[in-house]
């Protein structure tokens, strides 16, 4: 049975794609750093599930992990890097330690997770998912160092895809997902600081899961969501002039938003019927 990895799995995006996974007929690892909730979301997904606790700062740890899948599966052809944190505020008000524990997991999550695949995935192929986040394609204010980390993980992405084709190898795969807004513990309604979140598009986890596993069918490089919101991103990143400029009025926009999210959810009218 093909096997598969899922970070940060125990809730919201990263719960949504390893249903899915398991959905396709793939033995899933489901990971995270919560013991307790990982044990639940392998309960709830079925036989085909299993609970790996799981810090995606620690390499050895992501290395080992890469190993039980192969040891239980006999492969790991599917390896999606979702864990992440968030940490809001002016950056000239954040400390160092905040922006190191951002790159740990967002940045350094993602690296481990990667190289630890792609090491098992040299036998005989597979495909690596990166979750970034639309704030990896411009900077975003209120979440800087969080944008940053999610910069990195994109840059480290694109460039590792380039490494192996250049390096010949055409039999693994790395795809990142950069979502606009999903309404997960992750945002808040009351945090002015994540305005930004609320800005766009607010989805689902299930609506980024279903762009995901048609991912596993024909990965790209880059897939935003949704696609016109990813080159507003990288028109306004092509144009740090005009991205200064215009965040006062962006903010105010978002901030609007945001309160009338909050207003949509304690009338019962968010989230989607259909959804909860």
């Amino acid at each position: 049975m093909p096997g598969a990895l899922v970070t940060g799995a125990g809730r919201g995006i990263g719960l949504e794609i390893a249903r899915r996974l398991v959905g396709r007929g793939l033995q899933v690892a489901i990971a995270d750093v919560d013991e307790g909730s990982a044990a639940a979301t392998a309960e709830e997904l079925g036989d085909r599930a299993w609970p790996l606790p799981l810090d995606v700062s620690d390499a050895e740890a992501c290395r080992s992990a890469a190993s039980q899948v192969v040891e239980r599966s006999g492969s790991l052809d599917v390896w999606v890097n979702n864990a992440g944190v968030l940490v809001t505020g002016p950056a000239y008000e954040q400390t160092v330690d905040d922006f190191r524990r951002l790159i740990e997991v967002n940045y350094l999550g993602t690296v481990n997770g990667t190289l630890a695949a792609i090491a098992r995935m040299r036998a005989g192929g597979g495909h690596v998912i990166n979750v970034i986040s639309l704030a990896g394609l411009a900077t975003a204010s209120g979440i800087v160092g969080y944008s940053a980390s999610k910069h990195a993980a994109m840059s480290f992405s694109v460039g590792t895809l380039a490494d192996l084709r250049r390096g010949g190898i055409k039999d693994i795969h790395i795809s990142t997902v950069c979502p606009d807004g999903v309404w997960t513990d992750m945002v808040d309604v009351d945090d002015p600081e994540d305005a930004l979140s609320f800005s766009g598009v607010m989805f689902m986890p299930q609506q980024i899961a279903e762009r995901v596993e048609k991912l596993l069918d024909r990965p790209e490089p880059v897939l935003a969501i949704p696609r016109w919101r990813g080159r507003f991103a990288r028109f306004i990143a092509g144009h740090p002039r005009l991205l200064v400029g215009l965040t006062p009025l962006v903010m105010r926009d978002a901030l609007r938003r945001q309160r009338s999210m909050k207003k949509k959810v304690e009338s019962g009218k968010w989230p989607p019927r259909e959804y909860r």
